[in-house]
């Protein structure tokens, strides 16, 4: 139980405020909560008689999903823009999914970043029951662009004032929320509260829960005209169609142009606009129960809104210190917060009780073939990781991509939780652009954000863009991990590595210099090899050049990678010619061959059949030669790979004979496949596979 608030006034305070009801009762009609409001507002204590008030009403919710009733569809609209309201809205939609037993209508309106990024997440979500509909905000910007506005959120924060405009005609009401919110409670109880509005309401609003409207927080403080305290824009409830009858788009409009004669800017964005409306236009809101938008900026009085945690709704981050704001109640709010922020986000897939045809795109066809998995046949994991949809948050921090260059190179690797350190030695050796795909859990992934906020090497790179996959399955999706990485690539060229090895310090500029020289593009299809060495030593005196490279291979300190464990995997880079090399130089491919190589961005991707430990990046190699890429050394390239603890799946492939059955298996389809794309060319990596196993 949450403290209570202060006791309630008593005896002649009591009578007062009954009248003020009364009066405001026959002031205004059907709106008997206004009367409530303004009494409430006199004794300081109206978020307690606001709740009582709720109680009592005790509203009818919305059909949900049951046998023979058709489900009431709710519509929420939301504006979000950027890399870190992306992030928000994520943890808000978590907690409706949470809590929701009606399918959701999302419409987001959103900039081309937040876009690229909700529209990945929510399609591999595959959440059911949950529409989606992107708005762009772009096209919104001069509907609203004449408004001065200090608020932090900049031109998104007045979006909500044109959203009457821009939803569709055919529907009647929709729900509106900050991203900054969190729900503790089904949101059709809050739908629920439209069948109180009286004939006239069209938007129903929390009142603020802060002073900031009355004027009296510093000195020469003039904030804008406002019903009491005002009313708070984080939730809203609007009646679209009796908003657009009332001409709503004219009238807030003419309001603005006004205030901003004497004004000159908002400071709240939305909020001073539509609290200028309502001072104007009072029959026009419905106050809703302060549960629904629990305020909690630094000066908040919203602990007189509750009694207990059973009250609280919605809690509201409405400052720009979001979950480092100081109040009475801090802890226990960021808690529930954070409850949801690590929440696993593939839990929330679950299917409504007895709503029918619900499922995302590809859902069913998905059932259908994990139900026919057969859970007792030996490679069953390996299957199952092969159908597993993995959630997909691209480029999780901000990003800064760089300019268009026409032989530029993006770094591609992908790494889990256990590799995180290798991250500021790999930006040190690495200048130039990455795109790193991240293999997490919902918490893991806030563990990561705390780690690179604190780094001052990570937090200074922007060019490096990080895309979480989150977890699901058993085995390590290697090639999913790498196609999402690759995917999200912005230069004409990738260098495909892994997270495990650090470049040459001069190797970006060495291999942009490379693609120019030897004309690679439309006039030449080549992959680049950078031959790859290892230290057995955690301390290594990084080597500046080829020649202190040779220096250190010579006195035992580097070996040619894998060279004593899998010889095969880079004998074909021939590093005896390398050693004299001075130009780049062709190789053959060879079964089992894996280069780490530089190709153009649009190279065929990895095969994401392979999971866990094997041949992952060898059948990509095979695809690039299928499809007639040169395969050329470049004589001053390399990169080090580190000495780290063996992966699970590592140690899984040399302990289980069963795993390397599976893996066998893989080759086999994967050959078939290679059959029936290229036909008899395909036939010498089979030989070259049979003569290779009849070898080893």
């Amino acid at each position: 139980m949450l403290p209570r608030g202060r006791p309630r006034a008593l005896g002649a305070v009591t009578l007062l405020l009954l009248l003020l009801l009364l009066v405001g009762f026959f002031l205004f009609g059907r709106d008997p909560e206004y009367g409530l409001r303004a009494a409430a507002t006199l004794d300081g204590d109206l978020y307690g008689s606001r709740n009582r008030s709720a109680a009592s009403l005790q509203p009818l919710l919305p059909p949900k999903c049951e046998v023979g009733v058709p489900p009431q569809l709710l519509h929420v609209a939301i504006v979000c823009a950027g890399y870190n309201s992306s992030r928000e809205v994520i943890t808000l939609v978590k907690s409706l999914l949470f809590y929701r037993k009606n399918p959701l209508h999302l419409h987001l309106v959103t900039d081309a970043i937040a876009r690229n990024i909700l529209e990945t997440l929510f399609r591999t979500w595959m959440v059911p029951a949950v529409v989606i509909r992107f708005y762009d905000a772009e096209e919104l910007k001069p509907l609203i662009s004449w408004i001065p506005n200090k608020h932090y959120s900049g031109l998104y924060g007045l979006m909500k004032l044109v959203l009457p405009s821009i939803l569709p005609l055919s529907l009647a009401r929709v729900i509106v929320l900050d991203t900054d919110v969190t729900f503790s409670s089904d949101i059709a109880e809050l739908w629920a509260l439209f069948a109180h509005f009286s004939d006239k309401q069209v938007v129903g609003l929390v009142e603020n829960q802060s002073d900031w409207y009355l004027g009296n927080l510093w000195k020469n403080h003039r904030p804008w005209p406002a019903l009491g305290r005002g009313f708070n824009t984080g939730v809203i409830l609007l009646w679209l169609d009796r908003l657009r009858q009332t001409g709503w788009e004219q009238m807030w409009k003419l309001i603005a142009k006004q205030e901003l004669l004497t004004l000159m800017a908002t400071s709240l964005a939305d909020q001073d606009v539509f609290n200028a409306v309502i001072k104007e236009h009072p029959e026009l809101v419905h106050p809703l129960p302060c549960v629904w938008n629990v305020q909690l900026s630094d000066h908040t009085l919203a602990e007189r809104c509750y009694l207990e945690a059973a009250d609280l709704k919605v809690i509201h981050w409405n400052s720009p210190k979001k979950l480092r704001v100081k109040n009475k109640h801090a802890e226990f709010f960021r808690n529930l917060h954070l409850t949801f922020l690590g929440y696993d986000g593939k839990l929330l897939r679950r299917e409504l009780f007895g709503c029918p045809n619900q499922l995302p795109p590809g859902a069913e066809q998905l059932q259908q073939a994990l139900a026919q998995l057969d859970e007792e046949e030996p490679c069953f994991e390996f299957r199952q990781q092969q159908l597993s949809v993995h959630r997909v948050h691209i480029t999780f921090l901000p990003h800064q991509p760089p300019p268009p260059r026409p032989h530029d190179v993006t770094l591609v690797a992908q790494l889990s939780m256990d590799r995180l350190q290798m991250l500021e030695a790999l930006c040190r050796h690495w200048p130039g652009p990455m795109s790193l795909a991240l293999y997490l859990t919902d918490a893991e992934a806030q563990q990561f954000l705390h780690f690179v906020e604190t780094s001052p090497v990570l937090s200074a790179r922007k060019d490096v863009a990080y895309h979480i996959v989150y977890r699901e399955g058993p085995l390590y999706p290697v090639n999913q991990l790498r196609n999402v990485a690759l995917a999200q690539a912005l230069t004409p060229y990738v260098f495909l590595s892994d997270i495990d090895f650090l470049p040459a310090y001069s190797l970006y500029d060495y291999l942009r210099a490379s693609i120019e020289q030897l004309e690679l593009g439309s006039q030449r299809k080549a992959a680049l090899v950078v031959p790859a060495f290892e230290t057995l030593h955690y301390r290594l005196s990084f080597p500046n050049s080829k020649a202190e490279l040779l220096t250190l291979l010579d006195a035992g300190s580097l070996y040619t990678f894998r060279y004593h464990e899998w010889p095969q995997g880079h004998a074909p880079t021939d590093y005896a010619r390398w050693r004299e090399a001075k130009a780049p130089y062709h190789v053959q491919w060879a079964a089992d061959y894996e280069p780490y190589v530089v190709v153009p961005r649009d190279c065929p991707r990895y095969d994401p059949r392979f999971v866990g430990f094997g041949w992952n990046k060898v059948a990509h190699i095979i695809e690039l030669d299928a499809q007639e890429y040169e395969l050329l050394v470049l004589p001053e390239a390399f990169s080090i790979h580190l000495p780290h603890a063996p992966s699970l799946d590592i140690s899984r492939f040399r302990s289980s004979p069963t795993y390397r059955h599976c893996l066998q298996t893989l080759k086999e389809e994967f050959h078939q496949d290679l059959s029936r794309r290229y036909g008899a060319a395909a036939l010498k990596y089979l030989t070259a596979l049979q003569q290779s196993q009849s070898r080893a």
